[in-house]
């Protein structure tokens, strides 16, 4: 039934799998035959604080009792207060302009560069850096931002002008020229193959950057809000961006993009607006995720959660070398290199069998991105479901 209806009367843009899901609890997730999953993905790293949450979902029913939007032609007191909540936990002078999703976030930031490229020197400086492998989203300019030329159909040409790629961060400096006006990187590229990179480089860059009056840009899309091990993983590389882009984990399943910029005069009225942005309902759970992970993060209950993590990952890649060829990641934002496709597909499939879902990243990388809240017994119990899986494609 969910099949027949999905197919008439919604877009195909996703080739589904057609469980039809109707409870979680933290991790775990029941199909409407009762049978439970142990969930990797929340989502695609979304569902920050676990499923069936019930502080969130507490202050999500209160607000939406109350008032959910009312537009941004008024104050929002949830909105100025995650603003504020923001700003502490970045440790930063910045303030937030917030939008629906991580692609909008993106685009935000685009136009914060080009408007500073535009009113701050005599030449005007347009031009926006980015790696190859990147992925910054999918409305027309940031999929012509993101670094995979798999992205650049023809089908949605032309594109924005004033993009380029590297391959590496030491490309970058002898890219520059005197209309580059930003560099725009994940500190952890997600799409790309949950590949980190290296400390001591980005701070170089960083370094390089300011120096030069050339924007930094970090899409925190991903690996904000904890994911990492810290609020965002520009702290965990000890950086100070001109401007950072959130959204996934920030709302905990609700909708929610972010652009967090120490240029917090740029914008004024009229230059940017969202409708939706930053109302009521987002901003009032967004506040709720933030206190939780804060919560997490303070007594110790995260770094525990990432560490058993670690150690339980650590386990299957040391016991399938035959299949997997390299572990990286960090925090729980981690994957799992794959000697090649068919075996990374067939990985995913059997896994949902065994009842659990896990990603694909790049083209070769399995990817996990566990609720951060996610138990040990979740934790045991996945892995034990992949090597499950693993048995059954070596058999």
């Amino acid at each position: 039934m969910l099949e027949q209806l999905d197919k008439q009367y919604v877009i195909q843009t996703y080739a589904r799998n057609y469980v039809n899901f109707k409870k979680g609890i933290n991790a775990t997730l029941f199909d409407e035959n009762e049978k439970d999953y142990i969930d990797f993905t929340s989502g695609i790293g979304v569902v920050s604080v676990g499923h069936g949450n019930k502080r969130v979902a507490d202050v999500i029913c209160q607000q939406a009792n109350n008032i959910m939007h009312i537009s941004n032609l008024y104050g929002i007191e949830p909105q100025a207060k995650l603003g504020e909540k923001i700003a502490k936990l970045t440790g930063m002078d910045v303030a937030t302009f917030f939008s629906n999703s991580g692609a909008e976030a993106n685009e935000g930031a685009i136009k914060l560069a080009r408007k500073y490229g535009e009113t701050k020197f005599e030449n005007k400086r347009y031009k926006v850096i980015t790696l190859e492998n990147s992925f910054h989203g999918r409305t027309i300019t940031t999929v012509k931002a993101t670094g995979q030329s798999s992205m650049h159909s023809p089908n949605f040409a032309p594109y924005p002008e004033g993009f380029s790629y590297n391959n590496s961060i030491d490309d970058i400096y002898n890219s520059i020229d005197n209309e580059t006006v930003a560099v725009m990187i994940e500190l952890v590229q997600g799409e790309g193959g949950v590949q980190p990179f290296d400390k001591k480089q980005i701070q170089e860059l960083a370094k390089f950057l300011k120096e030069n009056d050339i924007l930094m840009i970090i899409d925190e899309v991903q690996s904000g809000a904890f994911r990492t091990g810290e609020f965002l993983a520009t702290q965990v590389y000890e950086i100070e961006p001109d401007i950072i882009t959130m959204a996934k984990g920030l709302g905990g399943g609700v909708a929610i993009g972010a652009v967090i910029t120490k240029h917090k005069d740029l914008f004024t009225y009229g230059d940017h607006g969202s409708t939706f942005g930053g109302n009521y309902l987002c901003t009032a759970a967004a506040l709720e995720v933030l206190d939780i992970l804060d919560e997490y993060k303070n007594n110790g209950a995260l770094d525990e959660t990432i560490i058993f993590f670690s150690n339980e990952l650590k386990k299957v890649y040391e016991a399938n070398k035959d299949i997997f060829t390299d572990s990286v990641g960090l925090g729980l934002m981690r994957g799992l290199r794959v000697k090649d496709a068919d075996t990374l597909s067939n990985i995913i499939k059997e896994s949902f069998n065994e009842g659990l879902l896990v990603l694909k990243a790049g083209r070769n990388t399995l990817r996990m991105l566990p609720p951060l809240t996610i138990s040990k017994d979740e934790i045991t119990q996945g892995f034990k479901r992949l090597q499950n899986a693993l048995n059954k494609i070596k058999n």
